[in-house]
């Protein structure tokens, strides 16, 4: 089951946190997050899972940023989110897929208990220009059934900006 707009609204303060919320951003059944004016680009054109890849940090300007095609760039939201007993998820606006802007595609499934910002995966299938604020995907909460854990893990949570990929750590465990 989908929490519906009204259900995310009267859950805000209790399992849900959205912060800043604006009510111009609920939906139906989600509700819009912004894109913040930081966003990562990695340093090599080639990635190693098994290394942590260097990235630079770059400022989306107030004309607008104009993205490369076929290049990653790691974005964050404006809002920070904390999600209690529900489980969160992340898609892309359509409007925003509809320009070639694909956003948070492969990572969208949050754990219960997730508390931090949302990095964005981005990339575009042609140059487009981004601007900070816009309302870039939208949030939305599965109910779940039987007994759960509460997320706990260390490399994501409680982040205070965008993270690149920590895989890496996956593998210094084994």
């Amino acid at each position: 089951m989908i929490l519906s707009g009204k259900s995310i609204h009267a859950q805000l303060g209790h399992n849900i946190k959205i912060d800043p919320f604006r009510k111009e951003q609920l939906n139906p059944n989600s509700y819009n997050l912004r894109l913040h004016h930081d966003l990562l680009i990695y340093d090599e054109p080639h990635l190693d899972m098994k290394k942590e890849n260097t990235a630079t940090r770059l400022t989306i300007p107030e004309e607008g940023l104009l993205m490369e095609k076929d290049k990653l760039y790691l974005g964050r939201t404006l809002e920070y989110t904390e999600t209690y007993n529900y489980v969160p998820m992340l898609e892309g606006r359509s409007s925003i897929g509809r320009l070639g802007l694909f956003v948070h595609i492969t990572a969208g499934f949050g754990d219960i208990g997730f508390s931090g910002f949302w990095t964005l995966e981005m990339f575009c299938v042609q140059p487009i220009r981004i601007y900070a604020g816009v309302e870039i995907c939208q949030i939305f909460y599965h109910a779940i059934e039987g007994d759960f854990e509460i997320y706990s893990s260390g490399k994501y949570q409680n982040n205070k900006g965008i993270q690149p990929s920590m895989l890496f750590k996956d593998f210094e465990k084994k």
